[in-house]
């Protein structure tokens, strides 16, 4: 087990009971997400957490895979889909680089891009689970936005702290949205559509289609 299987695996009951910071925001990006979707696709979602967004989204799609490399966060996962009566969500776990390869029609990868340590092989390994047309789903906190800024002094030190205190995973990137985005075209994609849901941070949503 990764350390940051074992950091995701001890918060996991918190995290399943925290309040979505921007309710608005997270169902805008539900809304924009179902608008891409037809009831015959396979779907791939990278990084699921406890599967919220994999089961709102379960009635959009044929059937989601729903992957994460933490067992602790897809047992609430699990539970909440069978609550839910979402029995095409299916739960697996492990990491983006070795997640099943597909093809799938969509990959969703929501606030995890910028906790992936290599994230050119992350974006290519989805490339590789998408047929031509296929479409990339993601929404990424853009950290980097605030360079220079006394924000991003702010989250600099208190990532920092909290990453000494065991509450932040080992790796956080303060991505931009320029090159969050250049990275997603030099992976073989078109970027389609794109947002801030929420502005402030930005949360980058960012849907791109399979060149």
């Amino acid at each position: 087990m990764t350390a940051d299987a074992r950091f995701w695996d001890r918060i996991a009951p918190k995290y399943a009971n925290a309040p979505i910071r921007d309710l608005d925001a997270y169902r805008y990006t539900l809304e924009r997400t179902r608008s891409y979707l037809k009831d015959s696709d396979r779907v791939l979602e990278l990084g699921c957490g406890t599967g919220s967004t994999a089961i709102a989204l379960a009635a959009s799609a044929a059937e989601i895979t729903a992957t994460d490399l933490s067992e602790g966060m897809l047992k609430v996962g699990q539970e909440r889909a069978w609550n839910a009566a979402a029995s095409n969500v299916e739960f697996r776990c492990c990491g983006v680089l070795d997640a099943p390869e597909g093809p799938f029609d969509a990959v969703m990868a929501f606030n995890l891009l910028h906790l992936l340590p290599d994230l050119e092989a992350a974006l290519a390994s989805i490339a590789a689970k998408l047929p031509a047309g296929g479409l990339f789903i993601s929404k990424t906190p853009c950290l980097g936005e605030a360079q220079g800024s006394w924000k991003y002094w702010m989250y600099s030190i208190a990532i920092s702290l909290m990453r000494l205190a065991g509450k932040a995973p080992g790796h956080v990137d303060f991505l931009d949205i320029r090159t969050l985005e250049a990275a997603v075209q030099r992976a073989g994609f078109e970027i389609i559509e794109t947002g801030n849901y929420p502005v402030d941070t930005p949360g980058r949503y960012l849907v791109a289609r399979r060149r």
